[in-house]
């Protein structure tokens, strides 16, 4: 079955969908990452993305949904998809009901990780990632693991947009946009909502009882 992870910036869908897609042999798929990669290419297309999350703005639904009809098209990912961030709204949700129909599969489960703003204002602004591994730490919460790095500490860095103004942006263009997508969600069966303030490996525990369920 094909998963849907999603919450505010900063919530822990990343950490998630990365322990998951191994566990699960699964693909995970990262409009972020995606977006980012665009970028690198330096195209014109990772020109116009870099302008709009440069601001903290979210990317235009057209572009996103033409990136993710690409993994999801590929045989190879067929019901083995970890959807990380998306969708974040009902336009994008609903693309993604017709791209499921399209290429017969289905959504197993819809979970929605809920934290608190002032938590998530502290975990991005202390959050750094691995430019090799692509693994994410905190420098308040993970010293140890971020000491020890296996790639190196060299390869840690932190985000551009992951600055307080923009962070606050995203967070409050994430709740107006998403609040109706919980709404159209809450009605399916295979919707889950799980408490993401506790502790990382409290919140794999709970999406793993219901991954397993």
């Amino acid at each position: 079955m094909n998963i849907v992870l999603f919450g505010p910036p900063g919530a822990g869908k990343g950490t998630q969908s990365q322990y998951f897609s191994k566990k699960l042999n699964y693909t995970q798929i990262s409009t972020g990452d995606l977006l980012r990669n665009e970028i690198k290419k330096n195209t014109d297309l990772g020109k116009k993305i870099l302008s709009r999350i440069d601001i903290g703005e979210f990317v235009d639904d057209k572009i996103v949904n033409s990136l993710i009809e690409k993994i999801v098209s590929n045989k190879n990912n067929n019901n083995k998809l970890i959807f990380d961030g998306y969708p974040r709204n009902i336009s994008q949700a609903e693309n993604l009901d017709y791209i499921m129909s399209k290429y017969n599969q289905s959504i197993g489960a819809i979970i929605y990780l809920d934290v608190s703003k002032k938590i998530i204002e502290k975990r991005i602004l202390g959050r750094i990632v691995c430019e090799k591994c692509n693994l994410t730490l905190n420098e308040f919460e993970d010293k140890g693991e971020i000491q020890n790095h296996s790639c190196g500490k060299e390869y840690l860095i932190k985000r551009k947009d992951d600055n307080l103004e923009t962070i606050m942006k995203r967070y409050d263009m994430f709740i107006m946009e998403t609040n109706p997508l919980l709404d159209y969600y809450a009605k399916k069966p295979s919707f889950y909502k799980v408490d993401a303030t506790v502790k990382i490996g409290e919140i794999t525990a709970k999406i793993e009882e219901i991954v397993n369920a």
